[in-house]
């Protein structure tokens, strides 16, 4: 899919085609749609087809007055949504810079890119490449914010159920908001590390009321590297305790067990040796009771016995 916006009277309008001054919106485009763009914008098709590759990782590149920038995305993964349980990843999303336009490749359609398209995003102007991609940059850093927020949301349900439940739903739904905190992390630090190079100057030619929006998203972008980090610690923390909570639970039935299984032992000892055939047994079915009166009696001398040393 291949999209043309352009901002006319001061409004991002859908274009019918490319045009100077426009920005160029493609989601998973064909061979045939590459070639097309790659020959109107003046730009490398390897420029446009290095964001199609999901393991490719956040970098910076130049070649004359041309510029690719790639940068990961969060992404929230449909499949995954399960009793209200959500998981993230993150993608690689394409900035390239021509002589007169910016194109934004992805592999999938994105709410931030999907947001400016839809005139969401005020102060938007295609024309002003540098600072439309910053614009884009700084949506990045709060939607990465965003998505630590849910999953911090996320956790605290979990977590208000997870220590009165000994299955393992729980702790399926903290191991994948784990794995995308994990995900989260290493995306937001090689941004960090894109936008950094970009902010020198070396790569892009920076403005005054630019360079603040790219100071902004660095900001944001840190701010997710710690928050990542924070939710991390905490997480596992949570995870050690609730695998202690499962052990001293398990611990309390076994010794629970255990003290049934010693009571219950000494009626079973008596009752045996009351059966056996042997001289001097006890005469008739008359003194039934008797064997039943030891019975009892060694239970209720077990049980004490167990209570004093704190076992039952």
């Amino acid at each position: 899919m291949v999209e043309f916006y352009k901002t006319v009277d001061g409004r991002v309008t859908e274009m019918e085609g490319f045009t100077e001054g426009c920005w160029v919106n493609m989601v998973r485009p064909s061979s045939d749609e590459i070639d097309e763009i790659a020959r109107a914008a003046h730009v490398e098709e390897e420029f446009i087809r290095a964001a199609l590759d999901p393991e490719e990782s956040s970098r910076v590149e130049t070649e004359e007055d041309r510029l690719l920038m790639i940068i990961d995305i969060p992404m929230v993964e449909k499949n995954s949504v399960e009793d209200g349980g959500q998981m993230f990843s993150t993608l690689p999303m394409g900035i390239v810079v021509g002589q007169s336009s910016v194109i934004t490749v992805c592999l999938e359609d994105s709410v931030i890119l999907r947001s400016i398209a839809e005139g969401a995003v005020k102060g938007v102007h295609t024309a002003l490449r540098t600072r439309f991609v910053f614009q884009i940059l700084l949506r990045v850093a709060g939607r990465f914010l965003k998505n630590l927020r849910m999953i911090e949301r996320d956790f605290s349900r979990i977590e208000k159920r997870l220590y009165d439940s000994l299955k393992n739903e729980e702790l399926i739904q903290l191991l994948g908001l784990s794995k995308s905190l994990v995900y989260f992390s290493a995306s937001l630090k090689g941004n960090e590390v894109t936008m950094e190079k970009v902010l020198r100057g070396r790569v892009l030619k920076l403005y005054e009321d630019d360079r603040d929006i790219l100071e902004d998203a660095l900001i944001e972008i840190r701010q997710a590297i710690e928050m990542a980090g924070i939710y991390s610690s905490i997480l596992s923390g949570t995870m050690d305790a609730y695998a202690s909570v499962v052990s001293n639970n398990l611990n309390i039935i076994m010794k629970v067990l255990t003290v049934l299984t010693i009571i219950m032992t000494i009626p079973n000892i008596i009752f045996g040796f009351y059966g056996m055939n042997i001289d001097g047994g006890l005469p008739g079915s008359f003194f039934w009771w008797i064997p039943l009166l030891i019975s009892v009696g060694g239970c209720f001398l077990a049980w004490f016995m167990l209570k004093k040393k704190n076992l039952d």
